[in-house]
């Protein structure tokens, strides 16, 4: 049974810092800090995040699931991301509930980080090659979760990972974050090359995205006043 139920929770625990109701005066800096720790805990993982949107890229990441813990060390670095993440799961059945809670928690974290959006860009995109891999990734801070993933790689094994499971990720990341998420695979072959490049385009996109925007000062991205 997919993970991305609440069938099965046993505990759930969110943490974060609350900034929501706290706006800088007009010209000040940017004080909040946005953070968020997460504990998710069924019968098929347990997992422990925390992370830093205004961090420096340093990653702590042991997810039971090698190849994963490559392409999240690989956002953290090119989003600018501090993550620290533990995790263990079901991995003698296979890789897909691990894979999918990570997007889960991932995107909660997100979420909460990030509060009601108040000064942010909202948008992010980038375009990233990895030799013969070229990706896309366009993502917005919407509140409307969406996923397009266009990734159609010929070989879709690396070492024992099948990276089929890189777009459940995705989808469980955009239910969970409130994003629209446009992910595409512009060219490759190599499937290692090709999930690089599409992790490094994300950690560059959302690093865009996240990034607080002075103009904004503490208004919300939307010409609804609300998203």
């Amino acid at each position: 049974m997919a993970s991305g139920s609440d069938h099965g929770l046993v505990v759930r625990h969110l943490l974060l810092v609350d900034h929501a109701n706290t706006r800088p005066a007009l010209g000040a800096k940017y004080t909040m800090e946005r953070k968020a720790t997460i504990h998710r805990k069924t019968l098929e993982t347990d997992i422990h995040l925390e992370l830093d949107l205004d961090g420096k890229g340093s990653t702590e990441i042991k997810s039971g699931v090698p190849f994963m813990d490559h392409m999240l060390g690989l956002l953290g670095a090119h989003g600018f991301i501090d993550i620290k993440l533990t995790a263990s799961g079901d991995t003698e059945i296979d890789d897909h509930h691990t894979v999918e809670d990570l997007g889960i928690c991932l995107g909660q974290a997100l979420s909460q980080a990030l509060g009601d959006k108040r000064g942010i860009r909202r948008y992010g995109h980038a375009f990233v090659p990895m030799d013969e891999a070229l990706a896309r990734v366009v993502i917005d801070f919407s509140n409307r979760p969406f996923l397009s993933y266009r990734v159609t790689p010929k070989e879709t094994r690396t070492g024992r990972f099948d990276i089929h499971l890189v777009r459940e990720f995705f989808r469980a990341f955009v239910n969970h974050a409130g994003t629209t998420l446009h992910v595409e695979l512009l060219s490759g072959d190599d499937p290692h090359h090709i999930a690089e490049a599409v992790f490094k385009a994300f950690g560059r996109a959302m690093d865009h995205a996240v990034t607080r925007e002075e103009r904004l000062q503490d208004e919300v991205p939307s010409t609804k006043g609300v998203l």
